[in-house]
């Protein structure tokens, strides 16, 4: 049952009530960094996704219909942020670190357990790569994929350090450019 106490602060928050509204920060903030920061142990990106959580709790308010209490409310937010987050880091290991060939062997390790959703984007990788140029798929393999150091890609290559990580570099930008244009 949820109180007369959090139906008002609620109400408060919605009608821009700044003071109700540091009351709860202050009461919540700590122990909600705590929670994300033991799941991500880097402090920087706690800060801002417990920011993220606050924002989130705000706009979340009217919506809100007293299923839940705060506490457990702006928790489950937390919680969501924080696999959202988990999500785009595993995303992105998989992007970089396991190309066409191998990408299925990959997804298994990852937090993708739909078949569906493995087959997805092994095909959206797939035609990444394909429409990438040939000097961008060769060095995104040889550095992802092989594991090879950027001075043993130079040197394949032919070219000097610095033009090889600016190759590397623009590859990225291409792959996620592509990645995120590609249905």
């Amino acid at each position: 049952m949820i109180s007369e106490k959090e139906k008002n602060i609620v109400n408060n928050i919605i009608k821009k009530d700044t003071r109700t509204l540091n009351i709860f920060y202050k009461k919540y903030y700590q122990s909600i960094f705590n929670f994300i920061y033991r799941q991500t142990k880097d402090y920087s990106l706690s800060e801002e996704l417990t920011q993220d959580v606050f924002i989130d709790f705000i706009e979340g308010l009217r919506n809100f219909r007293f299923q839940a209490s705060l506490k457990t409310y702006i928790f489950s937010i937390a919680k969501n942020k924080v696999i959202d987050w988990i999500r785009k880091k595993k995303i992105k290991k998989i992007i970089f670190s396991a190309l066409p060939s191998y990408i299925v062997e990959r997804l298994k390790v990852v937090f993708i357990d739909e078949e569906l959703e493995k087959k997805a984007l092994t095909q959206k990788i797939n035609r990444v790569f394909a429409k990438l140029p040939n000097d961008y798929r060769l060095i995104l393999r040889q550095k992802y994929l092989d594991g090879d150091p950027v001075t043993e890609i130079a040197k394949r290559l032919q070219l000097g350090f610095k033009a090889t990580e600016s190759l590397l570099f623009r590859a990225r930008q291409a792959f996620i450019k592509l990645f995120n244009n590609v249905s």
